[in-house]
């Protein structure tokens, strides 16, 4: 493999430097032949390789789980083991998952994996999801630039017809990434939001919702994108702060001109029947103005009590605005205290056109043009109209000035067009009474949210709801099944039903007329994509059917985790349907994970060009291709420019093979309960490298199994896993208790019971990212770097010795339970690598070869007799010492002398103290050397009034405790003065620059908070540097 690094860190092998030049880093993960048939168990006959390769040793092992069922929940009712299902938040079916679908997964699968390992009957449910509005933009977009073709150039059969072609062709990619992520979903059960069943599952919900009074049509205010020409929901409305006159492109106008923003312009009305008189309104959106209907003051505004009545006059269309009196709307103490009313095309004026009965006019068609009764303005397109109104007004003499204004912006996430409020006939759904349900249920303890912080959102979105428009003018989606009915050519109305057929026999029963009299016109438009994902997960367990098996055995579901941006616009949406439809809570607990951001903590966006593909970190990626990526794609000019640069900078090779294991545990370590995840790939990658010091561990425990060097996969070590003698203290505080007489085999054995009990703690609480850091820390820091190091001197004894032999098993029995155990323990967060080196491990030791993905996970009540706090004080004792040693060589004993073994003197002032390291002196001998230092010449310890030789580097741990490295003939102690001088001048340089950078009167308002933080840190870690250089000066000094 390429990137693979074989690093010893068990004592196996040394760095090797990759020769090979690194033009495409994907390219031997694209180019692999898997030599395993799709769905067989991978051979194990040919030798573990020398370093770990992702793509070989993640490949065949999903196909296998599938074909042997372990993904497979089990709806029989006889079944009486305990249920752990989720709902995988169904992907949009426009183009290929990203990282933050990655982090989804990765946490759903981790969970599913847990408990299906402890016993429970786990169901993940699989499913994708037809997204309107961004399927019907992408296909259109593909259709424009390949075709030079619009939707309607092929009319909606013909189009929708391209968008099932669309489906299919990335239905297949997302699949194959959650595959490759190693998502134990069970497929057999995977549902599209518009497959049969969930068709036949949104109009059973749309007609049940209208029986019941929930649902009608009206005419309101929609938040309509005119480059779509459709209503669209509020997620789909991004909002932008403007904080200052800003000129800003509009989709649809020429591309060369740019239009004025965060500006307020005033204008006069002129009173109908005077010459001179008139009032003086604002507004952010001049053009408008052409359908203002009315002016408002505030009744007991004393400037307008003469106006009372009167009327004044549209300049443009000569339409007579009476004065209105509205204490609601108006603020008399802002600006002029007169508002001009435009209820077509503003929410607050069209709640003061309802109060007053004001017509409502329209003056903007769908496509963004002033209509025919803009007068002279007509045809124009709206924000040209904009400039030409203003100018109309100046010419007329009615303008009054202008002056920058802060406002927000509301533009379609899709299109970037600007969003316009638009009157238009629209289905609704009442959600007041689903709502208080739904929030009642979290209030009484029935649903819980994690974390906690979001519940507060929770209450503020339910306890406000607004009616829900859900019909959208769109071609691609579930028609909504209402039809309108023609009686001998004269509309009689609308009846709903779930399908054509029911709706004319509802028709012809309540119009008593022959069939071929009356006809059938369905509506147009299509139900908001969030109504069909508002019926996850009960939809895809089979309802509306009461009866089908998988509702009875399934819902509620367990859990729904996904991100905490949708918790409104999908989480609580799914709490009302299910609880009106069923009478049930779809789940009873939510856990929102952080959102996945770029390394600069910006949101990860296809218009930014800063998404990332699971599959090139997975697999590796070139800079060539990831370019190439980016210039095929739909980015804005500037934007396209800066990616470009970005990737650049963070990808001057690409990005190397990480493989699925290394990405996801990755995603897992950062998932902080309610912090972003500020993603960076090169972390990633160091995660790669934790699974290739899994890899390397795993090969040299062999070597102590008495396995040969090669690692091959034969049964050949001539260990074999068999109970040990060991002390069982039966009566203590703490229960049964198992004595090791070995220090380095206890303490291994209490800490992996403590990481066992952790861990469970830590992913009951959802707390991923300590639960990867536990587990990261036993196999890295302890199991690697401490105990396969102190067990050296066990392994190297005489075997032919009963003694030695009976030891020697004791140690690797219990490094054989540490693997087994470690490799169970961290299956949930790395599938493919655990379940690999758990056969070759099986194989080894001559058992029987069976899936990781069934083994019992540990559990902390079977192995708390391991627990043992006095092993675990006196081997923080043991490797206090070591790394001091460690610490001291690695400052003095450097370049040549660095193979220079050392006589060290360890000056113990308690007896408990020097009982302990005294009976250690092999292991602390083990632990004090590194890959290039051989171990001390000898460890010596001193007693209290006893000193060390003079000559000595020393490190004070504390108070009766100290080490001495003897240095006296080896080192040149003026000389090393002179380099540790010189090396605090310059970290004192540098502390001086940072301080006056720091001191700056504009720094806390320049500077953003993390870079403050970043650099308040290598302060105070530049300071402690100079403590120490000090120190260690004066040391030489004094010797």
């Amino acid at each position: 493999c390429a990137w693979v690094m074989s690093q010893d860190h068990a004592g196996g092998g040394k760095k090797k430097k990759d020769t090979k030049e690194v033009g495409d880093p994907g390219k031997e993960a694209r180019e692999y032949v898997n030599p395993t048939p799709v769905g067989a168990l991978k051979s194990m006959a040919e030798p573990m390789q020398k370093g770990y390769c992702p793509h070989e040793v993640e490949a065949s092992w999903d196909d296998w789980w599938e074909a042997e069922g372990f993904y497979k929940g089990n709806s029989d009712p006889n079944d009486k083991r305990p249920k752990f299902s989720i709902c995988l938040p169904p992907p949009n079916v426009t183009g290929s998952l990203h990282i933050g679908h990655a982090l989804t997964v990765a946490v759903q699968d981790l969970l599913s994996r847990w408990h299906r390992m402890r016993g429970f009957n786990t169901l993940w449910i699989p499913g994708t999801d037809h997204a309107g509005i961004a399927t019907q933009v992408v296909v259109e977009k593909k259709l424009a630039k390949e075709q030079q073709l619009s939707r309607h150039d092929l009319g909606r059969e013909a189009f929708v017809g391209k968008i099932w072609e669309y489906k299919e062709e990335f239905h297949a990619r997302i699949t194959k990434q959650l595959r490759r992520l190693g998502c134990s979903l069970d497929w057999s059960r995977e549902v599209f939001t518009m497959d049969k069943q969930r068709a036949a599952s949104v109009n059973a919900a749309f007609v049940r919702f209208y029986e019941e009074g929930l649902i009608y049509r009206d005419v309101r205010l929609t938040n309509w994108c005119c480059a779509l020409r459709s209503g669209i929901s509020d997620i789909e409305v991004d909002y932008y702060d403007i904080e200052q006159r800003t000129r800003l492109s509009v989709p649809g106008h020429p591309k060369d001109k740019t239009y004025v923003f965060g500006v307020i312009w005033s204008f006069a009305y002129k009173l109908d029947g005077s010459e001179g008189e008139e009032v003086v309104v604002a507004t952010t959106r001049p053009e408008t103005m052409l359908g203002d209907v009315a002016v408002a003051v505030h009744p007991d505004d004393p400037r307008y009590k003469h106006l009372h009545g009167r009327q004044f006059v549209h300049p443009f269309t000569g339409r007579k605005l009476p004065l209105i009196l509205d204490a609601t709307l108006v603020d008399m103490n802002f600006g002029t205290g007169a508002v001009k009313i435009t209820p077509a095309h503003d929410p607050n004026d069209f709640a003061a056109g309802r109060r007053h009965g004001l017509e409502q006019i329209t003056v903007f068609t769908d496509d963004g043009k002033m209509a025919e009764n803009a007068a002279q303005f007509a045809g124009m397109m709206r924000f040209d109209a904009r400039v030409e109104v203003i100018v109309a007004l100046k010419k007329l003499g009615h303008y009054r000035g202008e002056a920058d204004n802060k406002m927000r912006l509301g533009r379609c996430s899709r299109t970037n067009d600007v969003i316009e409020p638009m009157l238009k006939p629209q289905w609704w759904v009442n959600c007041s009474g689903m709502a208080k349900r739904a929030a009642d249920a979290v209030r009484h303890g029935e649903l819980r949210i994690t974390p906690g912080e979001h519940v507060k959102t929770w209450y503020h979105w339910l306890d406000n709801i607004r009616d829900w428009c859900v019909s959208r003018q769109l071609w691609w989606g579930h028609r909504i099944p209402a039809y309108y009915v023609t009686v001998r050519g004269e509309v009689k109305g609308a009846v709903v039903a779930a399908t054509r057929e029911a709706a004319l026999a509802q028709a012809l029963t309540a119009h008593g007329c022959a069939a071929e009299e009356l006809s059938l016109e369905q509506d147009e438009d299509v139900l908001d994509t969030w109504f069909s994902s508002g019926l996850f997960p009960f939809s895809p367990l089979g309802w509306p059917d009461e009866a089908a098996a998988d509702l009875a055995a399934w819902h509620p579901t367990t859990l729904l985790e996904t991100g905490q941006d949708i918790i409104f616009f999908w989480v609580a949406r799914m709490v009302m349907c299910s609880l009106q439809l069923t009478d049930k809570l779809p789940f009873t607990e939510v856990y929102l994970h952080a959102m996945v951001r770029d390394k600069y903590g910006q949101k990860m966006s296809k218009s930014k060009g800063n998404v990332i593909d699971p599959l090139e970190v997975i697999n590796g990626v070139s800079l060539t291709d990831l370019l190439a990526k980016l210039e095929q794609g739909n980015l804005d000019p500037k934007e396209l420019s800066k990616a470009i640069e970005m990737n650049k900078t963070d990808y001057k090779q690409g990005i190397p093979e990480c493989g699925s294991d290394a990405l996801r545990f990755g995603l897992l370590s950062f998932c902080g309960q309610g912090r972003d995840v500020n993603l960076d790939i090169s972390r990633v990658v160091g995660y790669k490298n934790f699974c290739n010091k899994l890899w390397n561990a795993t090969r040299f425990a062999m070597l102590y199994f008495g396995a040969d060097a090669t690692g091959a996969s034969a049964a050949s070590a001539s260990f074999r896993p068999t109970p040990i003698p060991a002390a069982v203290a039966l009566v203590g505080a703490d229960g049964p208790r198992v004595s090791m007489p070995m220090l380095a085999d206890a303490w291994v054995l209490s800490r992996l019971a403590t990481v066992i009990g952790e861990l469970h703690a830590k992913l009951s609480a959802y707390d991923m990212a300590n639960a990867s850091q536990l587990i990261y820390d036993f196999w890295y820091k302890e199991l690697c770097d401490v105990y396969l190091e102190a067990i050296k001197p066990v392994m190297q004894l005489d075997a032919t010795s009963i003694a030695n032999s009976a030891t020697r098993h004791t140690t690797q029995t219990v490094l054989y339970t540490c693997l087994h155990n470690g490799l169970r323990l961290l299956h949930p967060f790395m599938p493919f690598v655990t379940e690999e080196l758990y056969h070759r491990l099986a194989i080894l030791v001559g058992e029987p070869r069976a899936s990781i993905v069934v083994a019992p996970y540990p559990q902390p009540g079977a192995v708390s007799a391991w627990l043992n706090p006095q092993a675990e004080a006196a081997m923080e004792l043991v490797m206090r010492v070591c790394s001091s040693i460690r610490s001291l060589r690695s400052k003095y004993l450097t370049g040549a002398l660095e193979k220079h073994a050392p006589v060290v003197y360890v000056l113990c002032r308690t007896a408990a103290d020097a009982a302990t390291l005294g009976g250690q002196r092999e292991i602390i001998c083990a632990l004090a050397k590194s890959s290039k230092a051989p171990p001390p010449a000898a460890v010596h310890f001193v007693s209290e009034g006893c000193f060390p030789p003079k000559g000595c580097a020393t490190e004070v741990l504390d108070a009766s405790l100290e080490v001495h490295v003897l240095l006296k003939g080896v080192v040149d102690f003026s000389k090393e003065v002179l380099r540790l001088q010189k090396e605090a001048a310059q970290v004192s340089g540098r502390l001086e620059k940072l301080a006056a950078k720091r001191a700056k009167p504009d720094y806390a308002a320049r500077c953003p908070q993390a870079t403050q933080e970043e650099e308040r840190a290598k302060a105070e870690g530049m300071e402690s540097e100079i403590a120490a250089l000090a120190a260690a000066i004066a040391q030489f000094q004094n010797t």
